[in-house]
């Protein structure tokens, strides 16, 4: 009998309200339990004193496998709203301990009368502090653009840019001319392609082609446009059945900005001072920031780092995020570098945000573990950087088996409310990692890895490009401008068609976000195998390995 690993918290992501009704139990063990019962009743029971409380029986089922630890679940309705409980957890060899709050007990510390008993206790199901994400995000089917990149329509603006088809000169600082026009003329394409869902790279002013050292957070950079184009383009994407989500880089600004542009000309006496994080009183010279002068995003100097703990920093973002609402009727804010804005900063948002738009969608860039923002009160969900690690390594590794992948996609799943894990951002490659292609090294990795991100509990994303398989190491060859002429190519055509298909199958009911997905024949060496769905279910196979395999297809898939 081991001990060790058997643990439980009430609250945050081991005990949650599902709705108003249900509450979600977690149960984290070794892997030498075989068992595990959850002993709940009301705690008033057997009175207001609580003695001789000894709770009903209700069997939990193995929900996760990990690696290194197993976590059973189970999902019951508290009649008054509010649970008092305990776990009797069984090992191979017939033996059985308890789990209190206060750690574990023999079974017969239960009959012992002269001691306290240390039973979890849910206090109370509040409707508020339910986690519930926007439930059109379930099903939406997103497409990253980064505008420089993606397509450019003559708007009469004129300037210096790159060719669109010279990609061998491409450097950081190409800027290639895709404008709103551009993506406007291809709203139907995108249509046609599934998708129901744009997140856009930043779109306002600044001197960048990536634009995240923003000038001005009001106004869209004249190179793609104006507000009015912008504001045109999302009416157009709605009448098509097309949400809308842009980038808010609340992170930090560029110098440029009107509050740091104060900051140098007036020092410390200037009233926007305390808005950044400035050390010392040579602040001003250039070069990178890893001096400590003033904190900045990576060490960038053009990227100076704001303070989001301040009050001010704090009233005026939020006043532009009810501003492109108003202006734009977006769907959805991305923010980036969403770890290292305060979490006071993100509950504002969300509380004034909501109380405008209730079905907004507030997206975290945060590449780890984000389970801190996630409670339902900050973001409604992150992009899924594990999910996308998890893949990666697994199919360049060819030392790991099935066992391997399910502990990973497990452990991925493991980390966050079953509501979350329905709108959790998925996505193979994005303009910060080398192209899902590239990466993969073949084309059967890639369309694998697609598969499994179109068949997967979550929102699927896609980059630009990548319905036509477009290459690229890291920035800024992940950034080449779209290759229209792709269309026109039958090789390039079977990829968009094979993509095209692959959306189709994520809309199919059975592999909607809703339903819970079940791995299959975990002892085979590459072979993957999940199901979706309830009453009608779907099956997938992935077959990684060095052979062919013969499968048997039952008939209920």
């Amino acid at each position: 009998m081991m001990l060790e690993g058997i643990y439980h918290k009430c609250g945050f992501n081991d005990c949650y309200c599902l709705n108003e009704n249900e509450l979600k139990i977690n149960l984290h063990t070794n892997k030498s339990v075989k068992k595990a019962v959850l002993m709940c009743d009301d705690p008033y029971s057997k009175g207001i004193s609580g003695q001789n409380w000894t709770g009903n029986p209700v069997q939990m089922h193995l929900s996760r496998s990990l690696s290194l630890e197993n976590i059973f679940s189970v999902i019951v309705k508290p009649e008054y709203k509010r649970l008092q409980y305990y776990f009797v957890i069984y090992f191979d060899n017939d033996t059985s301990v308890c789990l209190l709050e206060d750690g574990i007990h023999q079974i017969s510390f239960l009959n012992r009368l002269e001691f306290a008993k240390h039973y979890f206790k849910f206090g109370w199901m509040n409707d508020s502090d339910i986690c519930i994400p926007p439930k059109w995000v379930e099903n939406t089917v997103w497409y990253q653009i980064f505008p420089d990149r993606f397509c450019r329509v003559d708007d009469g603006y004129k300037a210096n840019f790159v060719d669109w088809n010279d990609v061998g000169c491409i450097d950081y600082k190409s800027m290639y001319g895709g404008n709103i026009k551009g993506i406007d003329s291809k709203l139907e394409y995108l249509s046609s392609l599934g998708i129901t869902g744009i997140y856009f790279n930043p779109i306002f002013k600044s001197s960048t082609n990536h634009k995240y050292n923003t000038d001005d957070y009001l106004t869209v950079d004249p190179a793609f446009g104006s507000n009015e184009d912008f504001a045109n383009l999302v009416r157009r994407a709605h009448s098509l059945g097309i949400k809308v989500m842009i980038d808010a880089v609340f992170n930090h600004t560029s110098r440029d900005f009107f509050a740091f542009k104060d900051v140098l000309k007036n020092g410390q006496s200037s009233e926007y001072y305390n808005w950044y994080y400035i050390n010392s009183p040579e602040f001003a010279k250039s070069g990178n920031t890893k001096d400590g002068r003033y904190y900045s995003f990576a060490f960038v100097s053009d990227m100076p780092k704001l303070n989001t703990n301040n009050k001010a920093v704090v009233d005026y973002f939020t006043d532009v995020c009810k501003k492109w609402i108003s202006m734009f009727e977006i769907d959805g804010i991305r923010f980036d570098v969403g770890n290292e804005i305060s979490h006071s900063f993100i509950k504002h948002l969300n509380l004034e945000l909501k109380a405008v738009k209730p079905d907004i969608f507030l997206l975290g860039e945060i590449w780890t573990d984000s389970s801190s923002y996630l409670a339902g009160d900050e973001y409604d969900s992150v992009m899924n950087y594990p999910f996308m690690f998890s893949l990666d390594i697994f199919f360049k590794d060819k030392s790991l088996c099935t066992k391997d992948f399910v502990h990973q996609i497990n452990y991925c799943y493991s980390l966050y409310k079953d509501q979350t894990n329905r709108v959790i951002f998925n996505q193979l490659d994005s303009h910060d990692v080398g192209r899902i292609i590239t990466r993969a090294g073949s084309y059967d990795s890639f369309i694998q890895q697609m598969a499994i991100l179109m068949t997967m509990p979550g929102s699927p994303c896609i980059y630009y490009g990548t319905e036509f398989a477009l290459d690229g190491q890291n920035d800024p060859y992940n950034r080449k401008p779209m290759p229209w002429k792709y269309l026109d190519c039958s090789e390039h055509q079977s990829v968009f068609n094979q993509i095209k298909a692959l959306i189709a199958v994520r809309k199919l009911d059975c592999f909607k976000s809703e339903h819970p997905f079940d791995f299959v024949n975990m002892d085979t060496r590459r072979l993957i195998h999940y199901t979706r769905g309830t009453e009608q279910k779907g099956s997938v196979y992935i077959n990684d390995s060095d052979r062919d395999v013969e499968l048997t297809l039952s008939s209920k898939f």
